[in-house]
């Protein structure tokens, strides 16, 4: 028995050492971090040769990414620009592409969504185990009211509404294009309408238009410009690239921006987790690496391994069509953004950010 206790007891000591450990490496990490000054366009750099990569390696990469139709790169390493380059025109055409020209975030803005909504739940303003109905009103569906009622906050947040996403227009949020196809909880999806109906979940919890809430809670308060805008029957985040760059500092840091907390740690830490077993690679609105497996958005089929084998495997992204990417590796305090066009037109280009890691990875080992 007295053996047993000790065992125990030091199974607990070794537990919390652990946690302790863990905990002050990431306050040590996130302490040696910069942040780029609110409100104004000084952003420090770092030197190549002081991160100790390979400079041969990088100019490969950096020729390379040349022709993927990339317009902007930024590579930041604890906080500070490695790498910022621009190529080609701007979204509308009139003149080429700068730190200032504004592109758009395609479904890279759902970690930005996923992010609100963690901040209005610290603020108590909703609940991830709410019913969706709470916010939207009965009849957000076309489902009978037993089946509606059990779509809950978090299945939105992590693509198991189990409303049918077959053979429709997926970011239709009209009633008569939600119907029922599985259980919620049951099955992953990637569904654009229940994602996009998180903006009115958002108005109807917090009380005022979207962008206000967004603007007051995350952009202000780390010098974030862009604007949210409809873009046929989605809705689209725009900014320029240091814009994204400084979110993914914010998201690398564990929510907080120069000692203060923006969005709680815990949420951090749980959006950029598994959030369900369906997909291990998918956490809040959000793509992780370094998993048993992963799908991929309208393919049911489980594919074995990681999403992107030769990036760090604690690497996170925020991923749009055509290759908007938002890449976070907190082992290696990055963060890089990438926005472009590419000829991979499929929701999620994961073989464009594989190509990308086959040729970054060696500059940084």
């Amino acid at each position: 028995m007295k053996k047993l206790q000790f065992l125990t007891s030091l199974s607990l000591f070794l537990v919390g050492f652990l946690v302790f450990s863990n905990l002050q490496a990431q306050n040590q990490s996130t302490s040696t971090l910069y942040f780029p000054p609110v409100g104004q366009e000084i952003w420090e750099k770092m030197p190549v040769n002081q991160t100790g990569w390979d400079q041969g390696k990088l100019g490969e990469f950096l020729a390379w990414m040349e022709n993927t139709n990339t317009r902007a790169l930024i590579i930041l390493k604890d906080g500070k620009i490695v790498v910022e380059e621009y190529r080609g025109n701007r979204l509308t055409g009139l003149g080429p592409m700068n730190e200032g020209s504004l592109w758009y975030w395609a479904s890279a803005g759902k970690t930005l969504t996923a992010t609100l909504m963690g901040i209005a739940e610290e603020e108590k303003l909703l609940k991830r185990k709410d019913r969706t109905e709470k916010y939207l009103g009965k009849g957000w569906t076309s489902m009978n009211p037993k089946e509606e009622k059990a779509i809950r906050l978090i299945h939105h947040l992590t693509m198991t509404t189990g409303l049918n996403d077959r053979g429709i227009d997926l970011d239709d949020t009209d009633p008569s294009s939600l119907t029922f196809l599985a259980k919620p909880g049951t099955r992953w999806s990637y569904h654009n309408a229940p994602y996009i109906l998180l903006k009115n979940v958002l108005e109807a919890a917090s009380g005022q238009p979207f962008e206000s809430y967004f603007k007051e809670k995350i952009g202000d308060p780390i010098g974030m410009g862009g604007f949210w805008q409809r873009t046929g029957k989605n809705h689209i985040f725009y900014s320029n690239a240091r814009s994204m760059a400084r979110f993914g500092l914010l998201l690398l840091a564990q929510g907080q921006w120069e000692g203060k907390q923006i969005v709680n740690n815990d949420f951090i830490q749980e959006m950029t987790s598994s959030s369900q077993g369906l997909n291990p690679s998918y956490g809040f609105l959000t793509w992780l690496n370094g998993k048993s497996s992963f799908k991929l958005p309208a393919v049911q089929r489980e594919f074995e391994g990681s999403l992107v084998p030769s990036a760090p495997s604690d690497m996170y992204q925020a991923m749009g069509r055509n290759g908007q990417f938002l890449m976070v590796v907190p082992s290696e305090n990055l963060v890089i953004v990438r926005m472009g066009a590419h000829s991979d037109t499929s929701l999620i280009p994961y073989r464009l950010i594989r190509d990308m890691w086959d040729r970054f990875a060696p500059v940084i080992q």
